[in-house]
């Protein structure tokens, strides 16, 4: 039993049981793949895989197992190089946090701007997805760190905290009508077209549901990632803007009005969130408490020791 065998395995099951794919991803030839995946089986008594000829088309039961120990001895392995990196004390490598535009673009500039003065011979990458890439990313290992509002907290294979809570605004034309009501109602704002996120991100779910329950059925005219553009599209007055109250900046954005919407929308809140079990680098910690500052390694470090303790009972 090697470790190229158990990477073959895990990179059919993320591949699809796509061969060709899985050798691109190795850097090795499809018929190798294959014999590594074969002996393998010969070596445990087994076939991890259901094939129709020579295609693998799914995991056996015996296969969905293995496919779980394979995951955890592969995740063991590059927890023990990270740790020995660690405690060498090599403040170098590469740091990739999975992010939403909302997050990269009004949350996280500061943080990254410290991370860098510390640790200037680290590697960050900032890698911008939606919210269930983002757990993609996080439970392939693709990503060390994951922020963003949704999908995090309630993904079994993640460990989240929460990172800070934030609120809706409105954004409108300096002459638009709700500048001149004191406190606009859902019915007031629901008269008008409006400009928002598309479904799915940065607290949509949240703007969606108190029109819902207010029985309003609102004219969404333009749905987009970035605040940006919503707001571009509100200072041309084609809508009423709803954005995150991090995207408003009252300098840059002259052009609009801001309305507090504390009482017409629920509040959002951000979510950090790693892999169960994998060892984080200290300069991982360290970027999560810059995001977070309640988030301390101690904190972090016990709560991935309890989930981690969770998972194994479960298993």
């Amino acid at each position: 039993m090697n470790f190229q065998q158990l990477r073959s395995i895990r990179e059919a099951v993320r591949r699809q049981f796509n061969l060709t794919e899985v050798a691109n991803a190795l850097y090795t030839s499809q018929p190798g793949v294959s014999r590594q995946i074969r002996e393998l089986e010969e070596e445990l008594g087994v076939e991890i895989f259901e094939r129709y000829g020579k295609r693998l088309t799914g995991l056996t039961e015996p296969g969905r197992e293995i496919v779980r120990i394979v995951e955890r001895l592969l995740l063991e392995a590059e927890n023990l190089r990270q740790a020995g990196d660690d405690f060498a004390g090599r403040h170098t490598g590469r740091l990739t946090v999975a992010t939403t535009h909302t997050q990269a673009r009004y949350a996280l500039p500061k943080v990254v701007q410290s991370f860098r003065r510390a640790y200037p011979h680290v590697t960050l990458a900032l890698q911008e997805a939606s919210p269930t890439h983002i757990v993609e990313l996080l439970l392939t290992g693709q990503a060390d760190i994951g922020i963003a509002t949704e999908a995090l907290a309630t993904e079994a294979g993640l460990t989240s905290f929460e990172a800070y809570t934030w609120q809706h605004v409105l954004v409108v034309s300096p002459d638009h009508p709700l500048t001149r009501l004191p406190e606009p109602t859902l019915e007031d704002v629901a008269g008008f077209p409006l400009i928002t996120y598309d479904a799915g991100f940065t607290g949509r779910r949240k703007i969606d549901g108190a029109f819902a329950e207010a029985g309003l059925q609102p004219e969404i005219v333009l749905t987009a990632l970035d605040a940006d553009v919503i707001k571009t599209y509100a200072e041309l007055d084609l809508g009423v803007g709803i954005i995150a109250s991090m995207a408003y900046d009252e300098r840059k954005d002259s052009g609009l009005v801001r309305i507090s919407a504390d009482h017409l929308f629920d509040s959002n809140t951000t979510s950090v969130a790693v892999r169960r079990g994998a060892y984080l680098r200290g300069y991982a910690h360290d970027f999560i408490n810059m995001f977070a500052p309640h988030l301390s390694r101690d904190t972090v470090t016990i709560a991935l020791s309890e989930s981690e303790a969770q998972q194994a009972l479960a298993a």
